[in-house]
């Protein structure tokens, strides 16, 4: 069996404008690129009912990246895409009910363009309010609170601060400064900010060092979310920034704040403290120091947004819900999960290349 379905191109432009003298180390958006990324599931056959769920690209993300066709082979009761508003997250599911073969191949093609804040000052002489959707993301999570330790450490991040930019700045200054990143954490890490703060271990992988900024960030009224995607080229900045081909463990978690009347502004502190550990340099490096500034605004678009979705439930149910995140594979055998961070487990491989269009 062999079927297509097609999701539109997202014609949204930024509105952001403006934003700060700060942010002027970002760099000018290039030329849109073209991707495919496939999974290829292999999942055992042992007669028991099994149920897959994907990460797909996600298409309405403000210009910057737009998800066109996917594309899946292979036998199963039920082939579907998912489009849950609710969430605001979109993903490829797969049903089987009978002992048959349960290899699988999904694909696809999405196209990026660098996403940076402009260097203009911000001249905003009004207080504009925030959309009743972004209020959303001020509120707590399972992972995320805002108030005792979370709170008290935004307030210690953002002393001296006023306006929102202001802590937002001091906030990215602050995580990249206290955090580190933990080459034993199993995956991206669960962004369980409030253990980290509370046993005073602020080492992890990129959903925790992003999951921190978001919390300090949503404890100082800065609406906050985390990005969770995927790298598929290589990187114009270091060599660890970018991933090609085999991607199968190339996840990786980000952050975006939102500045009101100019929109959301990511933001990339995980992606410096890799930097620092896997190229075996300082912070005070002036490499290092050069892209810590730069991801202040700016986000390398050799990488996929799949959604910003945290503790929700898939649907069909699953039976794990609601789940973390959705940035891996996620398959259960008569309701049991596979092992989602040991791809020859599950088993799955995920490739990506470049298209030319």
């Amino acid at each position: 069996m062999k079927r297509r379905d097609f999701v539109k191109f997202s014609a949204a432009s930024s509105a952001l404008s403006c934003i700060s003298p700060r942010l002027s180390a970002a760099e000018p958006a290039r030329h849109w690129r073209t991707f495919r990324l496939t999974y290829h599931i292999d999942l055992p056959a042992a007669g028991t009912p099994a149920n897959l769920w994907l990460p797909l690209p996600e298409t309405a993300m403000g210009g910057w990246q737009q998800a066109s066709e996917v594309e899946y082979s292979g036998e199963a009761d039920s082939n579907r895409v998912v489009v849950d508003t609710h969430a605001d997250t979109s993903y490829y599911n797969a049903l089987w009910q009978e002992s048959k073969p349960r290899q699988l191949s999904v694909s696809c093609v999405a196209r990026t363009v660098d996403r940076s804040a402009p260097p203009k000052p911000l001249t905003t002489r009004f207080k504009p309010s925030l959309p009743a959707a972004v209020q959303a993301f001020l509120k707590p999570s399972r992972h995320i609170p805002v108030d005792g330790i979370v709170l008290d450490t935004a307030r210690e991040a953002t002393r001296g601060a006023h306006t929102p930019l202001e802590k937002a700045r001091a906030i990215y200054e602050w995580v990249v400064e206290n955090s580190f990143r933990d080459p034993k954490t199993q995956g991206c890490g669960l962004g369980d900010i409030k253990t980290m703060l509370e046993t005073g271990n602020l080492g992890g992988k990129c959903a925790d060092i992003s999951s921190l900024f978001v919390g300090l960030a949503r404890a100082s009224g800065i609406p906050a979310r985390d990005v969770f995607g995927i790298r598929v080229a290589e990187s114009r900045q270091f060599k660890s920034l970018g991933k090609t081909g085999d991607v199968t463990r190339a996840q990786h978690c980000r952050a975006e704040f939102y500045l009101a009347g100019h929109g959301w502004i990511p933001v990339d502190p995980a992606d410096v403290r890799k930097a620092v550990l896997e190229e075996k340099l300082p912070l005070s490096h002036p490499e290092i120091i050069a892209l810590r500034a730069k991801l202040f605004g700016f986000w390398e678009m050799n990488w996929l947004a799949f959604n910003h979705a945290r503790d929700f439930s898939l649907a069909p149910p699953a039976k794990n819900n609601p789940i973390n995140y959705l940035m891996y594979p996620y398959a259960e055998l008569a309701g049991i999960p596979r092992e989602q961070l040991v791809p020859e487990r599950f088993a799955y491989r995920i490739t990506a290349e470049e298209l030319s269009v």
